[in-house]
């Protein structure tokens, strides 16, 4: 992947003179990399932009982001190079959270706005969160409230040596999702298109259909067979459903 000087934005493969943007949050515990594949999938007039979290791959000497506040700052001060023309957000589970926290950000400051918000396996922001705090468990039972949630694939959870590496950074992602507080604000003026896993139990359709109250602009749920990483099956259908909504935004 090439990467700018800061290291926040990979780009897969870079395009010279793109007519538009994909800008992809990761998921808790994931890093740039996830959107790898979906780089080769996109139309070649669509560039591609695969957001790094700190903590993680080329970022990895720094400490990850415990404050979900701290991680939009760091986002927010690297992101102006990539506002010189259209762009989209995507984010997947806490990826979505920070793709429509940015967005807000972006509103609020009188800055160009994503023509398109693609959010997926989350739930919106406004309802009640339901699900005890876990990021302070001790490992043991952090790991099985990891498994019982089915929100870190498991390759990652067996693998210990792996899994020595990656605890802290899942930690602390957890941390800065629990310990965020969502407040009011103006809606959005940008429509939103919801992608939900029809076995992702944590995220019901209707949590998903929850999200027009936080957009002015139109809003489509589209729903794929799987948990909540159906993404990593169906992400090409996804991506055609992107390209169309693009195409007509």
């Amino acid at each position: 992947m090439h990467a700018p000087a800061n290291h926040t934005f990979l780009r897969p493969r870079p395009a010279l003179n793109p007519r538009l943007r994909l800008i992809c949050f990761p998921y808790a515990g994931g890093s740039a990399t996830v959107y790898h594949p979906w780089a080769a999938a996109v139309p070649a007039d669509i560039e591609l932009i695969a957001v790094q979290y700190p903590g993680r791959a080329t970022r990895l000497r720094e400490a990850p982001c415990t404050d979900l506040a701290a991680l939009l700052d760091d986002i927010e001060r690297a992101i102006p190079p990539l506002l010189d023309r259209p762009f989209a957000f995507f984010g997947h589970s806490m990826g979505a959270t920070v793709a429509y926290e940015l967005a807000r950000r972006l509103q609020l400051a009188g800055k160009p706005l994503p023509q398109y918000l693609f959010l997926s396996g989350r739930s919106a922001p406004q309802l009640p969160v339901t699900r005890k705090p876990i990021h302070a468990l001790p490992e043991g039972e952090f790991l099985d409230a990891m498994r019982n949630m089915n929100g870190t694939p498991a390759e990652i959870l067996e693998h210990r040596e792996l899994m020595e590496m990656m605890l802290p950074i899942i930690r602390a992602d957890f941390q800065a999702l629990e310990t965020w507080q969502h407040h009011d604000a103006p809606m959005l003026a940008i429509p939103m298109s919801m992608f939900g896993g029809i076995a992702d139990a944590a995220v019901p359709m209707e949590n998903l259909d929850a999200w027009s109250a936080c957009t002015s602009g139109k809003m489509k749920r589209h729903m794929f067979p799987g948990d909540h990483f159906f993404l990593h099956q169906h992400y090409p259908a996804m991506l055609n459903i992107i390209t169309r909504a693009l195409d007509s935004a």
